[in-house]
């Protein structure tokens, strides 16, 4: 895909419209990237699968390493590390499709997204030529497996106040690092691990690159969890570890940034790591449904069961449209940084910094639709889904880690917002300009434009341009009235990111099924126009009562009667029959006996 020097930047979604032929859609990876995907979906099906009771159980503890270094041998690890570094140097999109296909293998996801984000990026990113030559083809390789130690008992979400330590030893050759470390993945056979600590009283952290050999380090026995049995969680603990000067990563003081920086990336591929496991429960409940009769029938004849079908599937579909359509956002960003004359590692933080806001409405929604359709998944299968026997049980207990880490979902709502008003305050967002505009047509009288309904999808494309109406209205108004005190007001924060996420996930939706007509014609792509129209309406009503509540919250008297007819005017829709189009779905998914899209 080409690079646009106006293409759309970070947040730029609520006031600037997308062409459907300006977003990646996942229907257009190479045949290059679709080996890869199949290499890494055959590794599940032989390696992985045949052994999940085992990996869960932890009995063996050599198994889960000694996969892991498979998945090294098969290059799955390198899929982010340059070329010449031991790695295959592949595209961000590439990286995205591995991570969506892992995601089907429970617990090893995890091993195999801690190890290959957190662990290892950090070093492409900011490590010296001298560290990533030591480190990354060991990484690559499978050789050495890595870990990420930012949480503390007392620093969860509020990294920054970590209270492990790091004091420069009297002859300055290397630092002690002091502390403890808890929830850390794969510390159990972790050879590096990356660990963030404050120097004397500095406000921010540095971080530190220390090996496994250095001394100094225990760790208490695996954590029993809910979930992700078979993934490595431990607590670590530092004392008096010693590591060379050399080892620092980046600059005193940048540990912050590097966690922020990182944890962007690892928000937008946990949206795109929900999706292999979403499928996978989505094809198994297609095929229960149809193997189990009741009343002398399959299920999946019944409409309660179809239109449970059609609505994972829909979910689903947004996900990949949204995920995707960011990803390649971020790579296009990615080039056309580079071409400013920025490093490849410099490029590649700035893009993923620009689009922080999109990463994290990837990892908000796409982590509960997993929840949603593992959930569905249960239900469909009724008594078998409570059952150890079937795989429902360990669907749901393993999808549930999704909306904690990687910052709660909680915290990347507020986090979205408060990116949005602060790019509108320092101007690199033109925000405030098209919210004054839409308060000034709020005092005007309506104009009933017509729309062109012979135009596939402008319905469509005119209601998401009133939702964008919606959040500059709620979030405009919100931010004059609240001013500096609106991050304290939680509540309206998290009506205000539900309104985007809404926005651009529907969007993404429609945009992709746009594009696709574009390539195979519309009589190929009924369930997709199906699922689109489906999606937009269903978040026509979620918008409106967010925003509801949101008005509710901070206006009163005549300014809040002014907004409420606005936000109706705003949500104003045609109904549509959704039960009509959620049966063609199904029905369309029933024959092909899997989720086909």
């Amino acid at each position: 895909m080409s690079i646009q020097t106006n293409s759309i930047q970070g947040g730029e979604f609520l006031i600037r419209e997308t062409a459907a032929q300006d977003v990646f859609i996942p229907e257009e990876f190479t045949e290059e990237q679709k080996m890869m995907a199949q290499a890494c979906q055959d590794f599940i099906d032989t390696e992985l699968n045949p052994r999940v009771e085992e990996i869960d159980s932890m009995k063996h503890p050599e198994l889960v390493p000694s996969l892991f270094k498979k998945a090294g041998e098969l290059g799955l690890l390198g899929i982010s590390v340059p070329e010449q570094y031991g790695g295959l140097g592949m595209s961000f999109n590439t990286s995205m499709l591995i991570a969506d296909i892992v995601g089907a293998s429970g617990s090893f996801s995890t091993t195999y997204g801690a190890h290959t984000g957190i662990g290892t990026l950090p070093i492409v990113y900011y490590g010296t030529e001298a560290q990533k030559q030591k480190y990354l083809p060991k990484l690559a390789t499978g050789e050495w497996a890595a870990c990420y130690c930012l949480t503390e008992p007392d620093a969860g979400s509020d990294a920054n106040s970590g209270k492990t330590k790091a004091t420069l030893s009297a002859d300055g050759t290397h630092y002690l690092i002091n502390g403890q470390k808890m929830w850390i993945s794969n510390a159990g056979f972790a050879d590096l691990f990356i660990v963030f600590a404050k120097i004397q009283d500095d406000k921010n952290l540095t971080a530190f690159l220390v090996e496994k050999t250095f001394g100094g380090i225990s760790m208490n026995e695996e954590e029993k969890k809910l979930g992700i049995k078979g993934s490595s969680t431990r607590q670590v603990f530092f004392n008096d570890c010693p590591v060379p000067v050399e080892n620092m990563l980046s600059e005193r003081g940048n540990g912050f940034k590097i966690a922020v920086n990182i944890l962007n990336i690892g928000r937008v591929k946990l949206g795109a790591g929900v999706l292999g496991g979403a499928r996978t429960v989505t094809t198994q409940c297609i095929k229960y449904s149809t193997e189990r009769k009741q009343f002398g029938v399959s299920i999946n004849t019944f409409g309660a069961i179809k239109s449970k079908l059609a609505e994972m599937a829909t979910q689903i579909y947004v996900t990949e449209s949204l995920c995707y359509r960011a990803g390649q956002d971020i790579e296009d960003r990615m080039g056309a940084l580079a071409a400013q004359g920025l490093s490849d590692a410099e490029a590649k933080l700035k893009a993923m910094e620009q689009f922080a806001i999109e990463c994290a409405i990837a990892k908000v929604h796409g982590s509960e639709v997993l929840d949603y359709i593992v959930d569905q998944g249960v239900q469909i299968y009724g008594g078998m889904g409570y059952s150890a026997e079937a795989p429902m049980e360990r669907a749901y207990r393993d999808a549930r880690i999704s909306r904690i880490y990687e910052g709660t979902n909680e915290i990347n709502r507020m986090l979205m917002v408060g990116m949005v008003l602060k790019r509108a305050m320092k101007g690199e967002i033109n925000l405030f300009e098209p919210a004054m505009a839409v308060a000034s047509e709020l005092m005007s009288v309506p104009s009933f434009e017509n729309v062109d309904v012979s135009v596939l999808f402008a319905t469509e494309k005119d209601l998401i341009h009133k939702l964008k109406k919606v959040f500059l209205m709620v979030g405009g108004k919100a931010a004059m009235a609240l001013q500096d005190r609106i991050e304290d007001e939680q509540e309206i924060m998290m009506h205000l990111a539900d309104v985007m996420i809404e926005i651009y996930a529907a969007e993404s939706a429609v945009l992709r099924t746009e594009k696709l007509i574009g390539l195979r014609g519309e009589a190929a792509c009924v369930s997709q126009i199906a699922m689109s129209k489906i999606y937009l309406y269903g978040a026509i009503d979620k918008i409106e009562a967010a925003a509801k509540e949101a008005i509710l919250a901070f206006a009163q008297g005549d300014e809040q009667k002014v907004l409420l007819m606005g936000l109706k005017r705003y949500t104003k829709q045609d109904f549509i029959n959704t039960k009509v189009l959620r049966r063609q779905v199904a029905d369309f998914m029933i024959s092909e006996g899997k989720y086909p899209f």
